[in-house]
């Protein structure tokens, strides 16, 4: 009964959105009504409001909507949706003060002599409207007032000129800042969690093992990843399109001719095209710049990107007036003065310290003050001329409120979508397709391919992917990144718009056609443009580091980057450290060698055996590698026979699980009839038959693994286990080997700071000698602190502690003490002595070792990836690796 009520749910939310009832309204609604619906069939025909849910009852899936929206978006760690306003007011802005016109007009006049110029400046435009507002609509209408008619009347192809027009107004949807990037962040973020907690399910089911490396772990997304992750793609986006339209001007000439510019291209036409070009490209700059560099979080550009919209449109709405451009002046000569105050002064009013940094928070607060003055100057503007701001600000709330109420729509809809086991039922088809991860992967595009035909972007992002991102992203076989996936998903999307009947780019654009402009001539032009969006899509399926190489870049290049021990490094900084080693291994061993001939009998036995022990070190770690390299071998090697027969054992295990798990559901429905009258027993019989089956059934199919399994799973285990060992080994023993040498140029580095102390250590027993034991005590403590930090004078410390607590007992013993430093005292110049024979040769050689193995065996031991290493493990870290053999 719980699919007919499924059935029910996905017919009612379908004819209300084709019947053109509201989103916001129609996805909550259908979600109420059949929710009421399974209840009250349920109450009537089997006593219980809870018998047609597949879990839970009607009360908790009502509230459920809500309370996940509120437990989701109610967090302050997460804000992330806080950038949606922000950017929406930066579009509308923009494109209110007629900057999309100017930008439109200008590169028509700069590309339109080149044959395909019109076309591909178009394309141009779009990408830097996309990359500015975000805003689909705006971009498409306003494209379609100045370019279309521009085109038509220059002869170029009315499928051409819409197919370009339409098209271009989309790359908003997948250029950063996106509005549809900020959501699928936010709704792969919760998948991710659910993904991660499947996989470790999955482990602990097929291991044994209670917890999961955390290597294995599926990685979470933020708004700024999707930011980063989509750059590149969009990019490859636009250079799709505009090697299309030069190709087809090339081939079909008339379709797309040169338009040649009626004015000249003289010091005026320059200059404004550089006050035309310039603030937009700025902006774009400080937006994305400012996420890429880490300086700042979404919010936080986004908030930028708003203030600097609404100081262009300031100057825009005075063009041609007086004093138009000073809010702009004032605003940009005090974000230059901030920038020098804050590289020249201490501005941590937490933190004065001097009337320097007095004057520092003054002058910071000056310019503070300017650039409000100037922000809000441009305001007024914007306010007084053609009532704009009120215009931006409602259009701004309007489609923000939006946004916000089809999530909450969406999240009641996914609630309702569960509570009768629809996502079971998409999870169980899935992963009952034949091939694996990619088949999925396929099945999935190919659906959110087609409801971009009848349904928003938004729809899609908050209504499918919380289903299908979940089983995507648990995947062992495939391990994508939720950034990638979410990245694929928005290319999908992206052709939302452009797909009849219902792309809203077309209803755009056909909102401001001329008449001469027919409605098949817009379909027609579009179809190349959505084939080469599918392009697009394969290319970046292919090309994984084309969507993670910018985030994994700025990951490991921040301030917060996770140091080279992180255990989801370790791969690729293993890759890196055995071929830097095969490659440049002779000049270690070459140092080695070199340190083997100095006299260690020199040193004091336990600092000898120390060296001796890290140049053993050193040289193992080259045998281990290749015993590493061996144990991978052997794990390749089995894997060909291996996974075929462990798939489909593994895919046994999982019908049975599930069956368990329907089975464990049964048990729990069943013990929930309290009555005692014959119809309740009817349902206990029918319970306890179904449970039987379910029993029955999972045992045919364990039944059905064969009897080989074990042996054949513990022999690759056992291989697995081989690799990990010998993995662990190299590890401890590099880390080992490279902290040995390390510790010993310390030692021999502290000579200096023991000469400095030897005179006090020498003269402290006379020094001493007739003080009260507090007052003698005190003095040993001092000499005590200035040798804490001195590596390899243990001898030196133990006496000096021996003869404090001598004096600090309950019953002081100066003898005791005197002794003690006496012992310190003689120890001083056996430590200086080979200390100081120890400076030359062997401390030459030893940081010439270091230096040569700081970057390979010791790179675990760094505090932080140096650059050129961590740009290797980002682009080593960019593929999708397969981990599946270990579950």
């Amino acid at each position: 009964m719980e699919l007919l009520f499924l059935a029910l749910l996905i017919l009612l939310m379908a004819l209300a959105l084709g019947s053109g009832f509201p989103v916001a309204f129609a996805l909550p609604g259908a979600a109420v009504v059949s929710i009421l619906a399974a209840a009250i069939c349920g109450y009537l025909f089997a006593g219980d409001v809870n018998a047609y849910f597949a879990q839970g009852g009607p009360g908790q899936w009502l509230s459920a909507g809500v309370t996940n929206l509120r437990g989701v978006y109610w967090e302050p760690e997460r804000d992330t949706l806080i950038a949606i306003p922000l950017f929406i007011f930066m579009g509308i802005m923009l494109q209110r003060s007629k900057i999309a016109e100017d930008l439109l007009i200008t590169m028509a006049q700069l590309f339109g002599p080149i044959r395909g110029g019109l076309g591909i400046s178009v394309v141009f435009v779009g990408a830097l409207l996309a990359a500015t507002t975000g805003i689909v609509g705006a971009t498409v209408v306003a494209m379609g007032l100045i370019s279309l008619p521009a085109m038509l009347r220059n002869n170029y192809s009315k499928q051409l000129a819409t197919g370009t027009i339409a098209a271009s107004g989309t790359l908003g949807q997948l250029i950063p800042p996106s509005i549809v990037l900020i959501i699928l962040a936010d709704q792969l973020g919760s998948a991710a969690d659910q993904a991660g907690t499947t996989r470790k399910t999955l482990y602990r089911y097929a291991t044994g093992e209670l917890s999961m490396p955390t290597s294995f772990d599926v990685g979470s997304t933020s708004a700024g990843e999707m930011f980063l992750g989509a750059f590149v793609p969009g990019l490859v986006l636009v250079a799709i399109y505009m090697v299309f339209i030069f190709l087809l001007a090339l081939i079909r000439p008339a379709s797309a001719p040169a338009v040649h510019h009626g004015g000249k291209y003289d010091r005026a036409f320059a200059i404004r095209a550089v006050v035309t070009l310039v603030p937009p490209l700025a902006l774009i700059l400080l937006v994305l710049g400012s996420i890429i560099a880490g300086v700042a979080t979404v919010n936080q550009a986004g908030a930028i990107g708003a203030a600097g919209a609404l100081i262009m449109a300031g100057y825009k709405l005075m063009e041609g007036r007086k004093r138009a451009y000073w809010p702009a002046i004032l605003a940009l000569a005090s974000v230059f003065a901030l920038w020098l105050i804050l590289g020249s002064f201490n501005v941590n009013v937490k933190s004065i310290n001097s009337g320097r940094d007095v004057l520092g928070i003054v002058l910071a607060s000056v310019a503070v003050i300017a650039l409000s003055a100037a922000l809000a100057w441009s305001g007024w503007r914007a306010l007084r001329i053609e009532d704009t701001m009120r215009g931006v600000v409602i259009e701004t709330a309007k489609t923000t409120s939006l946004v916000f109420i089809i999530l909450l729509g969406a999240a009641m809809l996914t609630a309702a979508f569960r509570s009768f086991g629809g996502e079971e039922l998409v999870r169980e088809f899935l992963n009952g397709l034949p091939g694996g991860f990619w088949t999925q992967f396929v099945i999935v595009m190919a659906v959110i391919f087609l409801l971009g035909f009848f349904l928003d972007f938004i729809e899609i992002a908050v209504v499918v992917v919380p289903i299908v991102a979940p089983i995507l992203l648990a995947d062992p076989s495939a391990n994508i990144t939720a950034v990638w996936l979410g990245v694929m998903i928005g290319i999908n999307m992206q052709t939302s718009f452009l797909t009849p009947p219902f792309g809203f780019a077309l209803f755009y654009l056909r909102g401001v056609a001329p008449p001469s402009v027919k409605t098949l001539d817009i379909y027609k032009g579009v179809v190349p443009f959505i084939v080469l969006q599918l392009m697009a899509l394969v290319v970046v399926g292919l090309s994984p580091p084309l969507v993670n190489y910018l985030p994994n870049r700025l990951a490991l290049l921040s301030e917060t980057a996770p140091p080279p021990r992180n255990p989801r490094l370790q791969y690729c900084i293993e890759r890196y450290v055995f071929v830097q080693l095969e490659q440049h291994g002779e000049p270690v061993r070459g140092a080695i060698a070199d340190l083997r001939k100095f006299d260690f009998s020199a040193l004091p036995e336990d600092i000898a055996k120390s060296a001796d022990q890290a140049l053993d070190r050193i040289e193992q770690s080259f045998e281990l590698i290749a015993k590493l390299h061996e144990a991978e071998r052997s794990v390749l090697a089995a894997t060909p026979d291996y996974r075929p027969f462990r798939d489909s054992v593994r895919a046994l295990e999982s019908d049975a699980l599930k069956i368990e798990q329907e089975t464990a559901l049964l048990r729990t429905r069943l013990e929930r009839i309290r009555g005692q009258d014959e119809e309740d027993e009817e349902r206990r019989q029918g319970f306890r038959e179904r449970i039987a089956e379910g029993d029955a059934e999972k045992k045919a199919l364990l039944d059905r693994i064969p009897s080989e399994w074990d042996d054949r799973h513990s022999a690759f285990a056992a291989l697995q286990k081989a690799e990990d060992t010998a993995r662990n080994t190299y590890q401890r023993t590099a880390d080992g080997a490279y902290e040995g040498i390390t510790s010993m140029i310390r030692i021999v580095e502290s000579s200096p700071a023991l000469t400095e102390a030897a005179a006090e250590i020498e003269n402290l027993p006379a020094a001493v000698a007739g003080k009260a034991p507090a007052e003698a005590a005190e003095a040993i403590k001092a000499v005590e602190d200035r040798i804490a930090d001195l590596e390899g004078a243990s001898e030196l410390k133990s006496a000096l502690s021996r003869a404090r607590r001598a004096l600090t007992a309950r019953t002081p013993d100066p003898a005791q003490a005197a002794e003690n430093l006496a012992a310190a005292a003689a120890a001083v110049g056996p430590q200086l002595q080979w200390r100081q024979a120890a400076e030359g040769e062997l401390l030459a050689g030893l940081r010439r070792l270091e230096e040569l193995t700081r970057l390979t065996i010791g790179l675990r031991q760094q505090p932080k990836l140096p650059r050129e290493q961590a740009l290797e493990i980002a682009a080593c870290n960019s593929s999708h690796r397969d981990i599946s053999l270990n579950f």
